[in-house]
């Protein structure tokens, strides 16, 4: 089988990318090499996809039975996708987000048929207009679509909601014993997903031909409040964290950049009834639960102290939000 993937070398899709390669597929990963990242089996063409006659040059009269689009975000890029690839694919996979489903949510588990609307953040009305454009083009044209909807995925960043979770920030603040940041009372629950189980339920999909029209969400079944996410961090780490609670409304109004993704995705609830994916992927299961996947992540970032150099910003927002609820 032969698969495109447009990006493939960010926090979730490396892992796809490596077990794709490792269960025979035929990878191709085209994008612009700015990442430093290389998979091995797969063939890689630097291209820009922004530029859709240099896509097209460098691709030639290529067809591929899949195509995946790692940064699609808004609907001229889909609809950009669209020209490229109708009549030269087999399949084409839009990731989503599972930030894209109501809120506030009107029932306890979250499936695929769950309502689309979100009036909080702009990221996830953006991606539910990719998702409706993607819709029309195959009930009008056929166009072979699939949409996944990952929830909240991570490998090499710590998976937190207030704070540069690309950092080292919250790991440093709690071996220092500083205080961080908790939205809400931090009971809440949440769904942590580990990108290597993640990419089981995906690969699954790829050149699934009864994946066409369908949307799936693929997450763990492994659900924590969002104090035992950090109290988890903390263990890992050896100390126990200085968590202060803030509400969420109250971040948002200091940190509006933070705030968008508090008040639209990480202040509610979210669990996952994740039937779909194991129908269609029937053996999939996540087997890494954050306890162990957070170790992981923290072990990468202390295997090279350049990535664990904090920025006086990351620092200084923390304390932002700090001081203004009084912390």
């Amino acid at each position: 089988m032969k698969v495109l993937f447009i990006g493939g070398t960010g926090n979730i899709s490396v892992s796809v990318s490596k077990l794709a390669v490792a269960r025979g597929i035929e990878l191709t990963l085209l994008n612009r090499g700015q990442q430093g990242v290389s998979i091995d089996g797969a063939e890689t063409i630097v291209a820009d996809i922004s530029q859709p006659e240099q896509v097209r040059a460098a691709l030639g009269n290529r067809h591929f039975d899949a195509v995946v689009n790692w940064i699609a975000f808004v609907e001229p890029q889909i609809e950009r996708d669209l020209d490229l690839f109708r009549g030269r694919c087999g399949q084409y996979i839009f990731i989503s987000s599972a930030s894209a489903y109501q809120k506030p949510l009107t029932t306890s588990a979250i499936t695929e048929s769950t309502p689309l609307a979100n009036p909080y953040w702009q990221y996830s009305r953006d991606k539910i207009r990719c998702e409706e454009r993607l819709m029309r083009a195959y009930r009008d044209e056929g166009f072979p679509m699939t949409i996944v909807r990952p929830s909240h995925t991570y490998d090499k960043y710590v998976p937190v909601a207030v704070g540069n979770w690309a950092s080292y920030l919250i790991p440093q603040r709690m071996l220092d014993g500083k205080p961080i940041v908790v939205h809400g009372d931090g009971t809440s629950l949440w769904t942590l997903t580990h990108s290597e189980d993640f990419a089981k339920g995906f690969v699954g999909l790829l050149g699934h031909p009864q994946a066409i029209g369908h949307a799936f969400q693929i997450t763990s079944d492994f659900v924590l409040t969002w104090d035992q996410i950090y109290s988890q961090i903390g263990d890992a780490l050896g100390v126990k964290p200085n968590i202060v609670h803030i509400p969420s409304e109250v971040i948002a109004r200091v940190d509006p950049g933070t705030g968008a993704g508090l008040l639209g995705d990480k202040m509610w609830c979210a669990v996952f009834d994740n039937s779909k994916i194991k129908q269609f992927v029937p053996d999939y299961v996540a087997t890494i639960p954050f306890h162990l996947g957070i170790r992981r992540t923290l072990a990468w970032f202390q295997a090279d102290e350049r990535r664990m150099q904090v920025s006086a910003e990351d620092h200084d927002q923390m304390e932002r939000i700090l001081a203004a609820a009084g912390g």
